[in-house]
């Protein structure tokens, strides 16, 4: 069975270039919005890792994330963080939560592919209680 993974990002061709990339070794759910993404999340799917954008309107990833990460529920889920901020690497280390990658865009596909795969291996080899 696939791993499921969540795309969250306000791109429309950046969400079908994920898919794209992905979609033959991982089952990929696209929203375009932070709002849209959580409610998902609250309707019982549980994804085995998150994309996001930093840059979204209304709900931006920031605020996306740190729901995702004070919920009970959605705090394990590991987090990559995709952008094009200039300022990634400072607005990622400045942020009150922790994300478990980041990568900016533009993206090389098979960089991206193994830090994915990087990340979920990690998760996989934790312990679980």
């Amino acid at each position: 069975m696939k791993k499921r993974i969540l795309i969250v990002d306000d791109d429309l061709s950046i969400l079908k270039l994920l898919n794209f990339i992905l979609s033959k070794d991982y089952e990929i759910i696209v929203r375009n919005s932070g709002i849209d993404a959580f409610s998902w999340l609250e309707d019982g799917n549980i994804p085995e890792l998150i994309i996001s954008d930093l840059q979204m309107p209304y709900f931006d990833g920031q605020s996306f994330i740190k729901n995702v990460k004070i919920s009970g529920l959605f705090r394990d889920i590991p987090i990559f963080m995709l952008s094009a901020a200039h300022d990634l690497e400072e607005q990622v280390n400045n942020m009150p939560f922790q994300v478990d990658a980041y990568m900016p865009k533009p993206f090389n596909p098979t960089s991206l592919k193994s830090a994915i795969a990087q990340v979920l291996n990690v998760y996989d080899a934790s312990p679980s209680f």
